[in-house]
């Protein structure tokens, strides 16, 4: 969960990443973006195919921000996954060249699903780089033996980059992450430890991302998280 700029939709829509307000404002702002896959964590959510998304967002020149956001998903289970609809909130403030960002997110899927789950996450920002860091919080999924869904779990831990490029007002972001623990095997049908990994380029509202995942096991390549994948999307932001 990063950065709010006018890509923020697309950018959102293609990593899995939710657009946190900037704290320079206090505003209320909506978005929304289609493309061709809903990458989160580098896995697909869509089973390859396009996405639809939409969110409102409030920020506070104090630092506050909470906001709403959803996207159309679909795991090969029928009709028990079909939509997420994410509700987060959090505070970010600024020291120095330093920027940070804590808050809650909380992921709802359809009723069926039963697998609706929240995660505390913060955010560290140095200049171009910043290190994430979410933990699972709590969930309505049922354990299996041997599986522990508890508080602290559950981690995914990413490092980002991003740079301008050229003069045009293009940029380029670079991506790493980390997601461990029992739930993510459960819930992403992956074993239990991968790493994604990704690029993406953006330039007024449009993304292109370049991303993969370390994982080579069966269930990794039943829906091709096992490689190379190539997302375009559209993202546009409105002032309410």
């Amino acid at each position: 969960m990063s950065k709010l700029t006018k890509i923020a939709a697309a950018i959102a829509l293609v990593s899995g990443s939710v657009a946190v307000p900037s704290i320079a404002m206090a505003d209320v702002t909506a978005n929304a973006a289609m493309g061709s896959n809903y990458v989160w964590r580098g896995l697909t959510q869509t089973e390859n195919e396009a996405a639809i998304s939409g969110g409102i967002d409030y920020a506070s020149e104090g630092g506050f921000y909470a906001g709403t956001w959803a996207s159309n998903v679909n795991y090969g289970a029928g009709d028990e996954f079909s939509y997420e609809h994410d509700l987060y909130a959090g505070y970010a403030w600024e020291s120095g060249d330093m920027s940070f960002d804590v808050g809650y997110l909380y992921y709802n899927y359809d009723k069926d699903g039963k697998f609706d789950f929240g995660e505390v996450y913060g955010t560290v920002g140095l200049g171009a780089f910043s290190v994430s860091l979410y933990v699972l919080a709590n969930t309505e999924a049922d354990e299996a033996p041997g599986q522990d869904f508890g508080f602290g779990e559950a981690t995914y831990l990413s490092l980002d980059y991003a740079i301008p490029v050229g003069s045009n007002g293009t940029e380029m972001a670079f991506h790493v992450g980390r997601h461990a623990g029992d739930f993510v095997e459960a819930f992403n049908g992956v074993p239990d430890t991968y790493i994604d990994y990704g690029v993406t380029f953006s330039n007024g509202g449009f993304a292109f991302m370049i991303s993969g995942t370390d994982t080579d096991e069966p269930e990794a390549s039943a829906y091709n998280n096992d490689d190379l994948r190539f997302t375009v999307s559209y993202g546009l932001d409105f002032d309410l």
